[in-house]
This record gives structure tokens, sequence and C-alpha cells, in this order.
């Protein structure tokens, strides 16, 4: 996936959950390994992941996955925080960087496939933001174009990117990712995960 970055969000607390939901195992790794590892596996370049709460744990847990680690200090103002230091930082690491992936580390069914879906609807359909579509809904993983750029390095408080989704709604694609759905906020989703 030429010029396509991706901003791995792993800085909240977890508050719900207990302890650091990006630490929790899952089909043998742990969940930002995961979505480390099938963004590696699509081809996406560089791999940013944002840290904030448990910054330290978070970041030895994944000290050997050659991605670039940037912690945000401003993590409890929301995860609009994290999408700007993100993004900085990819801009900062290639400025040839045309497209961006968001994605979170508590949706345990991304994939490389996902991924790649969401760079090929965009070239298809010329769009510049492609969003993955469950429950009624859409969101994360979200892929914007260098259009957006500026746009998100002005996002503010816990809005995140869904505010860009709703004001540029004519520049949406979406892509079907039904088990998007399935993210994990306590200890019994995490029980109720298919393996």
């Amino acid at each position: 996936m030429n010029n396509t970055g991706i901003v791995i969000l792993a800085a909240g607390a977890s508050s719900r959950f207990g302890t650091p939901k990006q630490l929790t195992q899952f089909n043998g790794k742990t969940f930002l390994q995961h979505v480390i590892d099938e963004a590696k596996d699509a081809g996406v370049e560089p791999i940013v992941v944002v840290t904030g709460a448990n910054a330290d744990e978070v970041s030895s847990s994944i000290a050997d996955s050659n991605v670039d680690l940037i912690f945000n200090k401003n993590w409890a103002k929301g995860m609009a925080s994290g999408i700007v230091a993100g993004v900085h930082a990819i801009r900062q690491l290639d400025n040839r960087i045309d497209k961006i992936i968001i994605a979170v580390c508590d949706q345990p069914f991304v994939s490389a496939m996902l991924f790649k879906q969401l760079d090929k609807v965009q070239q298809e359909t010329g769009k510049s933001i492609v969003a993955s579509a469950y429950a009624n809904t859409i969101g994360t993983p979200v892929l914007f174009s260098r259009k957006y750029f500026e746009q998100l390095l002005g996002l503010e408080g816990d809005t995140g990117a869904k505010k860009l989704l709703k004001d540029y709604r004519e520049d949406v694609a979406t892509v079907d990712f039904p088990e998007g759905d399935v993210d994990v906020d306590t200890q019994e989703d995490l029980e109720r995960l298919p393996e």
C-alpha cells in the first residue's frame, strides 16, 4: 500500500476494563500487537503507535515490533489529541504520505484484508475518506486522504475523527466490517468474544 501510513491509538486508561486493554491477550497475542501485525501484513508504513496512560508498559510490550512510538502527553484530554499527535508524527516521518488510516486497539477483528480494502475502495471511488461500516454506524478503522490532514490536526476533545465523517459525508465511502461492532470495554465483553 504505497504512501499509506497508520496511526494506532493506544493511549486510553481502560478505566472500565480495569487493566490496560492494549495488553489484553486474545488468540495468543495482545490486542495492540494484533493490530500492528495486521498493519504490517497489509504493507502499511509507517506504523505510528500513540501511547498515553500506561505508556511504559504498553511501549515495552511492543519494543521489538519495529514501529514508531509517540507519547501523547495530552492523552487525558480525549481521542482527538492522540489523532493529532499521530498524524503530526507520520508527517514528520515521511512527508510523501498521501493517506493515513486511523485505528484503535480494542477492535480484535481488524485484519490486513480490511486495511487493504479501505485503500482499494479509496482508489476505486475517489472519495477522500473511507470508513468502516458496522451496526448502523461508520467509524474506525478509517482512511483519510491528504486532503483532510489539516482537519485531522485541528481536532479537539473526545469526538475523535467522527466529526469529520459527519462534516464531509459527501466525501465518505464505506467498507463493510460487521465485526467492527465488537469492541472490548469491560471484562465481560472479553469473555463474550468468539475465539
